[in-house]
């Protein structure tokens, strides 16, 4: 487990709360916020892919949307549960947000690479409760978590 700050941790726990709400209503469990220097949560949302019906509604993107209209998103830090997908990363870097905290990227590998290649500081907390949330989310529901990820069906 990468060593967290404790804003890294307060930004994380955001994140996994959001999850556990999405998971409540049915949705795919990965949560997201948004934090600023001082440590407090100016943002947070949770996957709505099943909840609306949203193929875009991906937790990091319902965060951004969220936060609204800002002009220092340069000074913010970004916590998922779950490692990016190539649309939050580019969610990410298309605001210019220095910093991204991922609670896990054992069940999905998403594009950190791409984050690294940009200049974002990426860093992967091992999380053992998001680790657990998405293996059981994947083995109860592998259909909906194919298709969150893009996987065609049989596959």
């Amino acid at each position: 487990m990468s060593i967290l700050t404790p804003i890294d941790e307060r930004a994380l726990d955001a994140a996994y709360e959001q999850a556990l709400k999405s998971r409540g209503e049915g949705g795919i469990p990965i949560g997201s916020a948004l934090i600023d220097r001082d440590g407090r949560v100016v943002s947070a949302g949770h996957n709505l892919r099943v909840q609306s019906g949203d193929s875009t509604a991906h937790a990091e993107t319902v965060c951004v949307r969220n936060a609204g209209r800002r002009r220092d998103w340069h000074t913010l830090t970004l916590a998922s549960t779950l490692s990016p997908c190539a649309m939050c990363t580019g969610t990410a870097i298309l605001h210019r947000i220095p910093r991204v905290i991922i609670g896990e990227h054992e069940t999905f590998l998403g594009r950190e690479d791409w984050m690294s290649q940009e200049g974002v500081e990426v860093v992967v907390a091992d999380d053992p409760r998001c680790i657990e949330l998405m293996r059981e989310f994947i083995q109860e529901h592998p259909e909906l978590w194919n298709e969150d990820i893009g996987v065609p069906p049989g596959e």
